[in-house]
């Protein structure tokens, strides 16, 4: 497929809809006038690209309607595409053969502010202790408070022994220890008995893998 196999059902698209269509009006790929309304300008790419998203931005200083056209994303990426069009003010048309697909209009972004995850991100800024991932590495699992709370407790075991859900608690400053040993999301702790529990072969390993966070954390190993 060519751009200008995009053309024709594109203009058909608009014409429909009462639009005066003529293609490659100075540097724009598809130009729409109807009435006294002002132009809508349409970008053409057979597919999403940095440059169609670029265009598209440049266009935006003749007038607020632009759209992209382009041929179907792949289906993982087509929400992430249409997140960014939105954001960015810029309407999306998905041209496959000869059906267009509006997705979106060209329209100003207000964003919405998720409080929950703005309260999670800080919540974790907070309980985590230092900085000890660096940004765009992964080298080996974010470290997250979480994971931080359950290597003071099987540091705390490592270095002591199989020891109570109670003791761990208070020996760790770790408040979610039941939780955490009950749910056991990394796999490294057993139930020795009742009540009590030890490091699994996974939580040994953990121990050596993480030992520069443990001791960083202040929990002791013999």
């Amino acid at each position: 497929m060519a751009e200008s196999d995009l053309y024709p059902p594109v203009k058909r698209f608009l014409e429909a809809q009462g639009y005066a269509v003529k293609g490659e009006v100075r540097e724009c790929d598809v130009v729409a006038v109807r009435g006294d309304e002002a132009p809508v300008i349409v970008e053409l790419k057979t597919g999403f690209s940095l440059q169609l998203l670029l265009q598209g931005v440049d266009r935006q200083a003749m007038t607020d309607a632009v759209y992209l056209a382009f041929g179907p994303p792949k289906r993982r990426q087509r929400s992430d595409i249409l997140k960014l069009c939105k954001r960015l003010g810029l309407g999306v048309l998905v041209v496959t053969g000869d059906f267009v697909e509006p997705l979106a209009d060209p329209e100003p972004y207000q964003p919405r502010r998720n409080a929950r995850r703005t309260t999670m991100l800080l919540k974790e800024f907070a309980h985590r202790v230092g900085d000890p991932n660096t940004g765009g590495t992964t080298r080996r699992p974010r470290m997250t408070a979480y994971r931080q709370d359950a290597l003071r407790m099987a540091g705390f075991i490592g270095a002591n022994g199989p020891a109570k859900v109670a003791v761990l608690r208070i020996e760790t400053g770790v408040s979610r220890a039941a939780g955490i040993l009950q749910n056991d999301v990394y796999g490294w702790f057993m139930r020795e008995s009742r009540g009590i529990y030890t490091l699994s072969p996974k939580g040994i390993g953990a121990l050596t893998t993480y030992q520069d966070v443990v001791s960083g954390l202040g929990v002791a190993r013999s």
